[in-house]
């Protein structure tokens, strides 16, 4: 328990570093102005879009078919971020300030044709729900999926319960829990580089 807590306070330490020591986003040079939290790159004026930190995510997942996925020169760098990332959402007390950093340090972190492959993609809730069906995910949204599914959950573990209990909590933009699994899955495909 106390390595855990110190692993994960190293990490949020480390990621303010890469904060405050940062060069200048290249994305942000290359600039939108697209409504966000974020000063990103990637636009969120589109209908269904999904927001910054799931575009990055699920768009960095789906580079893996194109001709920019991540190269193992930016492993160490956005390995570190996204577990940061992971970390300061999963304590439930983090700053917007805290989240929007780590995304604009992963932005920079990235090249801009990556960027703009991600940017092209549009990627929204459907390609969200999508990707959540694919990993056996229930995605919850208002009334809509997962609704009376409430005897399903006897067969799960603790850590699949919880991410159910996420999900139903979760905005309409996308549940909580899926959000989380999506990071999971950056993590997991960057930690096999």
């Amino acid at each position: 328990m106390k390595r855990t807590i110190t692993l994960g306070t190293f990490l949020v330490l480390a990621a303010w570093l890469l904060v405050a020591c940062g060069g200048t986003n290249e994305s942000a040079l290359a600039g939108s102005g697209t409504e966000g939290t974020t000063d990103s790159s990637l636009d969120t004026s589109y209908e269904n879009a999904l927001a910054v930190r799931n575009q990055l995510a699920l768009g960095t997942l789906r580079l893996e078919e194109t001709d920019w996925p991540v190269t193992a020169e930016q492993v160490p760098e956005l390995l570190l971020l996204w577990q940061a990332l992971r970390g300061t959402i999963g304590s439930g007390a983090s700053a917007p300030a805290e989240v929007d950093a780590l995304l604009e340090q992963i932005e920079g972190a990235m090249t801009v044709e990556q960027l703009a492959a991600i940017r092209a993609m549009q990627l929204t809730q459907a390609d969200l729900q999508t990707w959540a069906q694919s990993q056996s995910l229930n995605m919850t949204q208002g009334s809509g999926l997962g609704a009376g599914q409430r005897g399903s959950g006897r067969d799960l573990s603790e850590d699949e319960r919880a991410t159910r209990q996420a999900e139903r909590e979760g905005s309409s933009s996308a549940g909580s829990g899926t959000s989380q699994a999506l990071v999971d899955a950056v993590i997991a495909l960057l930690e096999t580089r």
